[in-house]
């Protein structure tokens, strides 16, 4: 038996103001299935968790290269 689904998220590659967004917003309301679309406002906590898994990033990737 297969596992049901409830819910999708996406993930924008950048921030984008709320007007310049709602064609995409629109698009995603008229595929099959979909029962309502949310709109997240970034705000500081979504910049904070950006910049820390940046740098978690960025700190993993230069201890590989500079491991001896």
């Amino acid at each position: 038996m297969s596992d049901r689904t409830i819910s999708l998220t996406v993930v924008l590659d950048d921030t984008y103001r709320v007007d310049d967004i709602q064609e995409v917003v629109g698009a995603i309301r008229m595929i099959k299935g979909i029962s309502s679309v949310g709109v997240n406002v970034a705000d500081s906590d979504s910049y904070i968790a950006y910049n820390r898994a940046r740098t978690d990033l960025t700190n993993k990737i230069l201890d590989i290269l500079l491991k001896e």
